[in-house]
């Protein structure tokens, strides 16, 4: 017999998103599990920085002032609570949960998983073979002079498989991929099998998508201008199927709007290619179908999965140094001048730009001829520095940068008071083999159960692959090609973009919303002219993939971010607007595009 689908909702996109969504989740209207995210490759950083300053933290607190208002409410209505609030502590979140359960009087019990940190071995990793290669440059950690202060380990679902199984009302995860939290209660509630690939990777998709709460609501969405009630978006629900198919939607009369639109924005943020690698599956993101259901449904179907990977992702973090930073307002006539002067000063004062560890300047023209606002005349010059030593960018830095007051260029002024030098991390990913990582569960009693890998379980290493699913849309007879007139216009007159950071990479995700408009897209947006389009992306490595069935093409711009999170220079550190950016760039659009 088939078991009903399995609502899942999400109530947190990231350490310090909207407090209440956890009520309004649990208020709004039936769900089985809530579910939310915390926890970023920055996310681990500033949990360690709390956690050095005192022992007992290291979680996400903010899931703890919604559990102290609605772990009752949770209980009352039935509904299992799923969240990688743990952080860098999960044990000590999972006793504050009991302190506060006790307290309020509800009766719930709370399990945890542990198994992520990585960082006391790291050594003995080492010594064994394993380099712990960048991703992205390949450099090995040994000789590389970083010292990590975190090493946590990517964990799949079956931990909080286990977990609920025993009958856990929260579990409380660790450094879990974001899907898992959708995974787990999926394969808990439908008893999928280790190797029930497809499934697995529908399930991932929908954790995808809702992961980032609002953004796949309408939240961040390039056609913002068509989605209601955006002042105060709902949360997404994913309502998952016994055969690995999601009605994505929200509860009735909450702002915002599931449509395919949102629903593909979502599926192209943060990826890197086709092949999606979760710790339990990898999912293949050309085979993902989409439909429009009925208002604020939308189904995601037809989602294939490979056997899961033999190695598991580790995000290290590491103190950078020190950073400072000083930006100068150029007003009116001679800006390039004035910039150099301040240049010249600046680092004549303090020893010359080859005296610190990195130095960026960043002349932002803002300024307009024959402003009509004095505002709308000014440019800004951002000079950043960096150091293993923090008094080379601290006082040091400030005190040249103020005594040019009144002694430099004409209409001085900064944007903000001169600062104090900061630590700044920068994030490290690598791969290790799955038998590094040995995940428990610990249970209320205090009993501890292990996780074996997916990649160890007998029989499923060498599966064979999964077979290409139908052909893909658009991936049939090509579409009549369109040629003729063309007018120049922004290229996000008919694309849609979404942009995001994986460290200090970038990626870029561009869709159409018809198919003879994914057809020109598909031929004319190649890694030569994106590297056109985004001059910042020149020099740099471009990976290209299509989603035919997406109507879409992602890029990933290597490196564009520099060391990537907390020590990025780029004024968009994230690339969070990267993508509004490529759809503000002016094309010669064809016209019978824009007119049909």
């Amino acid at each position: 017999m088939s078991r009903r689908p399995l609502r899942i909702a999400n109530c947190s996109a990231f350490l310090g998103d909207r407090l209440q969504a956890a009520r309004e989740m649990l208020e709004g209207g039936p769900i089985d599990f809530l579910t939310g995210d915390y926890l970023a490759e920055l996310t681990m950083l500033i949990l360690w920085k709390a956690r050095a300053k005192d022992a007992s933290l290291g979680y996400a607190t903010t899931f703890l002032r919604q559990m102290e208002d609605c772990l009752g409410l949770a209980r009352e209505r039935g509904v299992r609570i799923v969240a990688n609030a743990g952080g860098l502590n999960p044990a000590g979140l999972a006793g504050r949960l009991r302190e506060i359960a006790a307290r309020v009087g509800v009766k719930v019990r709370v399990a945890h998983v542990e198994g992520d940190d990585l960082l006391p071995r790291l050594r003995a990793l080492q010594d064994g073979g394993e380099s712990l290669a960048h991703l992205d440059t390949g450099r090995p950690l040994a000789g590389s002079g970083v010292s990590p202060v975190s090493a946590n380990a990517y964990l799949g679902a079956w931990g909080i498989v286990a977990a609920l199984e025993d009958g856990a009302d929260v579990v409380v995860c660790p450094r879990v991929t974001d899907a898992s939290l959708v995974v787990g209660p999926a394969a808990w509630h439908f008893g999928w099998k280790r190797d029930d690939w497809d499934r697995l990777a529908g399930a991932v998709v929908a954790g995808h998508v809702i992961e980032c709460g609002p953004q796949a609501t309408g939240g961040n969405y390039s056609f913002f201008r068509e989605v209601p009630g955006l002042d105060h978006p709902g949360y997404p629900i994913a309502e998952v199927h016994e055969d690995g198919s999601t009605i994505v939607t929200k509860h009735p009369g909450t702002g915002g709007l599931v449509s395919v639109g949102t629903v593909t924005a979502q599926l192209l943020y943060e990826i890197d290619g086709v092949d999606y690698p979760n710790p339990d599956v990898v999912a293949r993101f050309d085979t993902i179908r989409l439909s429009q259901e009925a208002p604020d449904r939308v189904l995601v179907s037809g989602v294939r999965g490979l056997p899961a990977p033999a190695r598991a992702k580790v995000c290290i973090n590491y103190v950078g140094g020190y950073r400072n930073g000083a930006t100068f307002v150029l007003t009116g006539l001679d800006v390039e001048e004035k910039a150099a002067l301040v240049r010249r000063t600046l680092f004549g004062a303090i020893g010359g730009e080859g005296s610190f560890d990195s130095v960026d300047v960043r002349l932002v023209r803002l300024d307009k001829p024959d402003a009509p606002t004095n505002e709308e005349a000014t440019a800004l010059l951002r000079v950043t520095v960096k150091d293993r030593e923090a008094h080379k960018v601290g006082r040091a830095f400030t005190n040249a940068a103020v005594e040019m007051a009144v002694a430099n260029y004409p209409g001085f002024f900064c944007t903000t008071p001169p600062t104090p030098e900061t630590p700044f991390g920068v994030y490290w990913p690598t791969l290790v083999p799955v038998e590094a990582v040995r995940e428990e569960v610990v249970l209320d009693d205090g009993r501890r159960l292990s996780v074996e890998p997916t990649a160890l379980v007998s029989g499923l290493r060498d599966a064979p692959p999964v077979a290409r699913g139908g052909a893909p849309v658009g991936a049939g007879a090509p579409s009549p090609a369109v040629s003729g007139a063309t007018r120049r216009v922004p290229l996000g007159t008919l694309f849609g973009a979404r942009s995001g950071d994986k460290g200090g990479n970038a990626n870029v995700g561009v869709w159409a919303r018809r198919e003879r408009d994914w057809t020109w897209l598909r031929d004319f947006l190649t890694t030569a002219l994106l590297r056109d389009l985004v001059p910042e992306a020149a020099g740099l490595e471009v990976r290209r993939c299509e989603l035919p069935n997406l109507l879409a093409v992602n890029f990933v711009l290597v490196g564009l971010l520099g060391e990537g999170v907390a020590g990025s220079t780029r004024f968009d550190p994230q690339a969070k607007g990267l993508g509004e950016y490529l759809r503000s760039r002016l094309v010669d659009l064809p016209t019978a595009l824009l007119d049909a």
